[in-house]
């Protein structure tokens, strides 16, 4: 039996909004109406998450040197979220707003800024001196705007500009080719040469953006109710975000009406759920990998760029920052048609652009996910999805009269025909101009498929559209390994879909190890190696030995055959590059005779680092993955007798296997791709069952604030209904 413990009675609009505590410490909201429901949500995100949520959003509006410290890291911040400007047409995009999303808004805005009052500010931003303001309108609309570049702009954009980085360093063309086979551009290597690229932002600065949510990674798949127990579809999400962090970022929530029920995982700062279910319908989310940014060229002196032979002014937006117990600096951004100059266009030169796809004339769509839950049938979630255009997602469907679908979702520029998106391309030559966007109705998208299954793992979806609109996918292992398991189970149901939520096993390692056994040596390393089975299993002493040999295989052949050892070990351990893009490493990897191998036989380069990669003591794999759950706010920073920081624990899994687990750096800041939800559904029942990595609240002192971590480790899930 679940207890459940009264929170609060509210005054909705429509009789009483009855919110309770279950046994999980999950609020349970009741409601006649949809707005009085995310009255009541708002309430309870302002007591549970609230740090969360004014943190956001003092980092996403460019205020956090004024608020929370004014120290150069936060300054940077400040300046770059200025330069993005998310906010710049929010105003016009709430006029835009369908009057029932915007009602819904606003009864979550209403909720949340009462709990905040009720509540009081958090003990947390009231040592920092900050008195929060209301929550507005314009504070829910970014972060559709937020999740859609936070996590784009360190992946696709980071890697468009290693490719300029190479091309400087005189990498041959034919070994960026065979790397990136979407690149069909044209290279103008001298002009590219010439291109002056601005430093990356510094670790301290990323540490704090990094607070921000950011959506990367994950598995959704749905299957339809022929390969079922229950005879009805089943759909299965686990999104791969940043786990070592103290509150997750997703908030899970039960709403009940008289004739209805949502339950899922909201974000804190927005009504709703983004993955979850009603009584009808089931759905979640992955991210697209779908390329909406685009770098271009700007020929600049005297504060102009060039168009033909003619020099244009950039338009100067002066951004004031307050910066705490300092004064006041200016941040000028420059400017154009285009999109933003990274760079002074006063010091002659050539200088990127950025284009992204969503800067302008966008959002309103995006919140449509709101009609989504209240939708009873695939085809209506579908048509509602098309519309979102700020984030790049692969939306999975599944509905009661066993219907199963899949959309991307995103906005897509309108390339003149060879152009890849890949290139910074000349800006003063028009015939380089993008020319609108691609309509909705051509993205990728699958209707009850005949295979009976549809599973998206940030894999090349191309195939599935009437357009490309991934240019650099994630490697096809996960969701290779996903249809494997389907194929080979019938009558599936929710106890084996936990266990392929849980699956271990390494596609990725497996077509490795059958390239390297011929080479392997014959010591006790070697065999180890080369008898194991292929699962990153915590015991498992092969994993940990392959782990060094595939180090070693990359630096051998990107390192000592391109890039610089140098280069390469930084890209490893101090970048999300690798960690994005492995497989198109591997494929280069895989192949007997590539360009990367400099003319020299693949099995001579294999052998000597196989060697090295062997001389290392052979430990258990969970020794070398320990993640510390960082607090949000105070992560590292204080002792951890104190408790909000938590760990170290293991993280299971790794790159390629269904419950990605990564661990890495990231310009300093140790961070992670891992399952931070696991929702499964069976349309059959009125349930989910889930686990989350943490718990309901931000609070250190709640019984809540760390209460589902256990349970998501081991695999015990906890059935919402």
């Amino acid at each position: 039996m679940i207890q459940r413990k009264r929170v609060v009675m509210l005054e909705g609009t429509r009789g009483p909004v009855v919110i309770d505590r279950n046994s999980d410490g999950i609020p349970e909201i009741r409601a006649n109406s949809h707005n009085d429901l995310y009255l009541g949500q708002g309430y309870m995100h302002a007591l549970d998450r609230q740090l969360q949520v004014l943190l956001t959003r003092i980092l996403v509006t460019g205020h956090a040197s004024e608020y929370l410290a004014g120290d150069n890291a936060l300054v940077e911040v400040d300046r770059y979220m200025r330069r993005l400007n998310l906010h710049r047409d929010l105003e016009e995009q709430e006029g835009l707003l369908g009057a029932d999303v915007r009602e819904q808004i606003l009864s979550y805005i209403r909720g949340f800024n009462l709990g905040l009052t009720r509540a009081g500010t958090v003990p947390e931003l009231r040592l920092l001196g900050y008195s929060p303001g209301p929550l507005e309108v314009r504070d829910v609309l970014v972060m559709a705007k937020v999740m859609g570049f936070i996590g784009l702009g360190d992946a696709q954009g980071a890697m468009e500009k290693l490719i300029v980085q190479m091309v400087q360093h005189d990498i041959e063309e034919r070994k960026l080719r065979e790397l990136f086979p979407f690149l069909v551009d044209k290279i103008d290597h001298k002009l590219l040469k010439k291109v002056k690229l601005q430093s990356p932002m510094a670790p301290e600065a990323l540490n704090w953006l990094g607070k921000v949510p950011k959506f990367i990674a994950s598995n959704n798949w749905v299957v339809s109710g022929k390969h079922t127990r229950s005879g009805k579809p089943m759909l299965c999400n686990d999104p791969h975000l940043e786990v070592n962090r103290l509150p997750s970022i997703w908030y899970e929530i039960l709403m009940r009406l008289p004739h209805d029920a949502i339950i899922g995982a909201s974000l804190p700062g927005a009504p709703g759920v983004l993955i979850g279910r009603n009584r009808n319908l089931a759905f979640g989310v992955t991210f697209a990998f779908m390329d909406m940014i685009d770098y271009f060229v700007e020929d600049c002196k005297d504060g102009k760029y060039r168009r033909g032979n003619k020099w244009v002014p950039f338009k100067v937006r002066e951004e004031r920052i307050t910066v705490k117990k300092k004064g006041e600096i200016t941040e000028r951004v420059y400017e154009n048609d285009l999109g933003i100059l990274e760079g002074d266009p006063h010091e002659e030169g050539m200088y990127l652009v950025m284009r992204w796809a969503a800067a302008r004339n966008c959002g309103a769509g995006d919140m449509n996910y709101l009609r989504v839950i209240q939708a009873r049938t695939v085809t209506e979630a579908m048509a509602l999805y098309r519309t979102m255009e700020a984030g790049s997602w692969n939306m999975v469907m599944a509905d009661a009269d066993g219907n199963i679908g899949y959309q991307m979702t995103g906005r897509l520029f309108k390339r003149p025909s060879g152009v890849s998106g890949m290139l910074p391309l000349p800006a003063w030559d028009k015939s380089n101009h993008i020319s609108g966007f691609i309509d909705s109705g051509e993205f990728p998208a699958r209707y009850n498929p005949p295979e009976g299954y549809i599973v998206t793992a940030n894999q090349n979806l191309n195939s599935w559209g009437k357009c490309r609109p991934i240019n650099l996918p994630m490697a096809p292992y996960r969701a290779n390994r996903i249809i494997e398991l389907l194929r080979q189970q019938r009558d599936i149901d929710a106890e084996y879909m936990k266990k392929m939520h849980f699956d271990l096993y390494s596609l990725q390692a497996k077509r490795f190890l059958e390239l390297l056994k011929p080479l392997i040596p014959d010591s006790e390393n070697g065999r180890i190696l080369r008898t194991w089975d292929c699962h990153y299993t915590p015991d498992s002493r092969g994993a940990t030995l392959f782990e060094s040999v595939y180090r070693e295989l990359l630096l051998a052949v990107f390192g000592d055959h391109g890039m610089g050892r140098e280069v390469m070990e930084h890209l490893l351990a101090e970048t999300a590059i690798f960690n994005d893009y492995y497989g198109n490493f591997d494929d280069i990897l895989a192949k007997r005779y590539s360009a990367w191998f400099d003319g020299k036989d693949r099995d001579e380069i294999f052998r000597a680092a196989i060697v090295k990669g062997l001389d290392i003591k052979a430990v258990p794999y969970a020794k070398t993955r320990k993640i510390l759950m960082n607090h949000l706010l105070f992560g590292g920073k204080i002792p951890p007798f104190l408790g909000f920081d938590r760990g170290p624990f293991p993280l299971p899994g790794n790159r390629a296997t269904i419950p990605q687990g990564q661990i890495f750096r990231n310009a300093g800041r140790t961070t992670s791709f891992s399952p931070s939800y696991r929702i499964i559904a069976d349309l059959s029942e009125k349930k989910i069952q889930t686990t989350l990595a943490g718990g309901p609240s931000d609070r250190r002192f709640s019984r809540w604030y760390f209460s589902d971590f256990k349970n998501w480790l081991t695999g015990k899930y906890k059935t919402l209904e």
